[in-house]
């Protein structure tokens, strides 16, 4: 059905936006393998070097975010913003002119504004992916313009003012967080029955998340009642001499691990009993995916405030506890993760909670829509 097809994807500025695109476009060259794909983003974020390392053609053009604070280096960056703004569309037209897609799907990043509203202008079959609860500023202007729109969170329709009705599809995750098998990577991590709490704070750490995980486990390491695997970000490094210095052996304290970063997350996913975590959209996805009891704490500089929206999905459907950053001490979460480590059964019903939410066929579910919409093609 798509196998004569030219599909254009816009995504880029964080992997959340790149790999749910990838998983789709694979999903696509798979089954379709005459489809030609075309990747549009910016030179200078990670799809740069994530899009042309999964093997497919890969363009840029220049755009870039608005900074809200306006000190002197924020206002010229704006002012460079403004200036990059009015040669994309120019940009966009070009690169659509020479591509000559069949359908334009966004998945968000700056990039998708300009090239989704210049393909809607040049009568192109459009779709936009929306990730969050909450939309962002670029879908919500895009929502009336594009030919189908679909989200990972239903809650998102409410804010939206689409063309046509929205179409839920879930976001994708890697195949290796569904496939994971809790008892082989318990083994292969060394763990005996004890439960394991798995931390972390996104690949640049969060401050506030690291302060009070090392609290929870300078309180919490002498009981020895569970395991604790944090991961502390590139700007938590000093993470292991805080816990050093309020009497955390952790060479000696084989139940603690920190990391910086965790390469093998579908194992440590799997493996896990309760996550300690930020609230994006693909890390909420790959929560529900492998139906795990989470502790939520949205990070509150982000745009339109989408990981609380993100992170009150997951709680109003008992799958998850929400703390906001400026509600957490150590004396909350260490309260929160006591409750949770001594009742199964709560643990339980809360993955139970979030295996109901997931959407295991996501990158299916996208698949289908791109072919139904090829088919209203004239």
């Amino acid at each position: 059905m798509l196998s004569d097809k030219k599909i254009l994807f816009a995504a880029g500025g964080t992997g959340g936006h790149i790999n749910p695109a990838l998983a789709v476009a694979g999903l696509i060259r798979e089954k379709y393998p005459g489809a030609k794909i075309l990747f549009v983003g910016t030179k200078e974020k990670i799809e740069s070097r994530l899009v042309p390392a999964a093997g497919f053609d890969f363009k840029t053009i220049d755009i870039s975010g608005f900074q809200r604070s306006f000190t002197p280096e924020n206002i010229k960056r704006n002012l460079l913003t403004v200036s990059r703004l009015l040669r994309s569309s120019a940009q966009a037209k070009e690169l659509l002119l020479e591509f000559r897609p069949d359908v334009v799907v966004g998945f968000g990043g700056y990039v998708s504004g300009p090239v989704l509203r210049m393909a809607a202008k040049m009568s192109i079959l459009t779709a936009i992916h929306e990730q969050n609860a909450y939309p962002g500023v670029t879908n919500k202007a895009l929502a009336n313009r594009v030919d189908r729109v679909m989200l990972t969170a239903v809650e998102a329709e409410k804010y939206l003012k689409p063309k046509n009705p929205c179409v839920y599809t879930g976001l994708p995750v890697r195949g290796e967080i569904v496939s994971a098998d809790r008892t082989l990577s318990r083994f292969e991590l060394g763990l005996d029955d004890r439960p394991l709490i798995l931390s972390m704070g996104g690949s640049l750490g969060a401050q506030a998340i690291n302060e009070n995980i090392v609290e929870l486990i300078a309180r919490k390491h002498r009981d020895s009642d569970c395991y604790f695997h944090h991961a502390t970000g590139q700007y938590g490094k000093w993470v292991p001499d805080s816990l050093q210095k309020k009497g955390v052996d952790l060479a000696r304290e084989k139940h603690i691990i920190i990391r910086e970063y965790i390469d093998d997350m579908y194992r440590l996913l799997s493996a896990a009993d309760l996550v300690i975590c930020r609230s994006g959209a693909s890390t909420l996805s790959e929560l529900q995916a492998a139906g795990k009891a989470s502790i939520l704490i949205p990070s509150p500089n982000v745009a339109e405030n989408h990981q609380y929206h993100n992170a009150m999905a997951m709680a109003e459907q008992g799958a998850a506890i929400l703390i906001e950053e400026k509600d957490l001490t150590p004396e909350k979460l260490i309260a929160e993760v006591n409750a949770l480590i001594s009742d199964p059964g709560r643990r339980q019903r809360m993955e139970e909670n979030a295996k109901k939410m997931a959407a295991p066929d996501s990158a299916e579910r996208i698949c289908k829509v791109i072919e139904d919409l090829c088919l209203t093609a004239p």
